[in-house]
């Protein structure tokens, strides 16, 4: 058997670029978690009566991560990874300036656009974990990927903590000061992703731009849409989850407070495992880390089906989270293996806009269900969705290990 090896020095850059990235994502990661814990309160503050457009903000941060998904991968292949990142941090620092004015305005329609510029931003942030597993062995990738995102641990602690040191800076108008510090972090994640070098750096020739195998031929290999397909129900049903829970707990009278830290938690429990998962998924393989995944994501679904009390709630979102890490960190490194250095930004681009636009769904039908069925609802449908991953999981699993099976 022959092991793929780098040069210390190239290797040693794959791993200092990783964790240059680790460092600007708990930065620059920390904008989604002040969306998330302000954006549907923002949303009842500004709208009448009728509150059900609520997380309209939400969806529509998500929806912004799919559309800039395809122009961040097509610009970075043209310019390189750090300059597109820092055109990335610009749209943050926009985004968060245009949802800040838009409560002092109060403005629903351009919250939600702000809100949208601020998830265009984050389609770039989400290009970390392919920038920091692009250099290195086949065996690092799964660790360099997981260990951007346990920068998301940092992250957890930065956007809730913002939240509350900022909260009454603009009384009595509430969420500005959250909303502003999105573009101060923004500001600072860029001047981080400046040390980034070689292939993190570089734009690729044009030569490499062209080759490779047609996109169609590669999204339609069984294991690249097993791995899209787990990547989004991860995603997907943790988004629906998160969406809800603020709302959820401030309705149930558990306070603005306490929501913030649930989301908190929740995103501590979203990339503390990531520290390793990349180990674990090195000693049990891909496919075993994405069916925990998947299994912890049900436990989350139960845990908030027995009741309403904030243990409750808390315990379902880390558990949410927790199912979140091992099946996206699992699927992420599954993709990975079904594409070529060449076709690379194709894919990663083809992926993120797949992933993201059902995210924005997922996220618009939280505020729809929650405002008409309840917390219950969003609760109930993880069970299908779910079981219907584990099942596309087992099946590549068992074609994957049958003797018959294309090496």
């Amino acid at each position: 058997m022959t092991t793929i090896s780098l040069p210390v020095a190239e290797h040693a850059e794959a791993r200092r670029n990783a964790l240059i990235l680790s460092a600007a994502g708990a930065v620059t990661g920390s904008a989604p978690t002040i969306a998330f814990s302000l954006g549907g309160l923002a949303g009842i503050y500004l709208l009448g009566p009728d509150k059900s457009l609520a997380t309209l903000s939400l969806s529509f941060f998500v929806v912004g991560g799919a559309v800039g998904a395809i122009p961040a991968a097509v610009l970075m292949s043209r310019v390189g990874r750090r300059a597109g990142f820092i055109v990335g941090a610009c749209c943050g620092v926009v985004g968060g300036l245009v949802a800040a004015y838009a409560v002092l305005a109060a403005s629903f329609p351009l919250l939600v656009f702000g809100f949208a510029v601020v998830g265009f931003a984050n389609a770039f942030v989400q290009q970390y974990r392919f920038a920091a597993a692009d250099v290195g062995t086949p065996a690092f990738r799964a660790k360099a990927i997981s260990w951007v995102l346990a920068g998301g641990v940092l992250a957890g602690i930065i956007g809730p903590q913002a939240v509350i040191l900022t909260r009454h800076l603009f009384d009595p108008v509430p969420f500005v000061g959250g909303f502003l510090a999105i573009s101060g972090l923004s500001i600072l994640g860029a001047f981080l992703l400046l040390p980034l070098s070689g292939a993190a750096r570089a734009a690729p020739s044009a030569a490499s731009r062209s080759a490779g195998r047609p996109l169609a031929e590669i999204v339609l290999q069984p294991r690249f849409i097993v791995a899209l397909v787990c990547a989004i129900g991860s995603y997907a049903l943790m988004t629906l989850v998160m969406t809800a829970a603020p709302l959820a707990m401030v309705g149930c009278g558990l306070g603005q407070d306490n929501a913030a830290l649930g989301i908190q938690w929740h995103v501590l429990a979203m990339f503390g495992p990531s520290f390793f998962t990349g180990a674990l998924i090195a000693r049990f393989g891909k496919e075993t880390i994405v069916a925990v995944g998947l299994i912890l994501l049900a436990a989350c679904a139960v845990v908030a089906l027995l009741g309403i009390d904030l243990w409750h709630f808390w315990g379902a979102l880390i558990l949410v989270g927790l199912g979140w890490n091992f099946g996206f960190i699992g699927a992420t490194a599954m993709l990975t293996e079904t594409y070529r250095a060449e076709e690379r930004s194709k894919v990663q681009g083809f992926n993120d806009f797949a992933l993201f636009t059902v995210v924005a769904l997922a996220s618009f039908s939280s505020g729809k269900l929650f405002s008409s069925l309840g917390w219950e609802a969003i609760n109930v449908v993880v069970f299908p969705v779910a079981a219907l991953c584990a099942v596309a999981l087992g099946v590549a699993t068992f074609m994957r290990r049958s003797p018959a099976a294309t090496p």
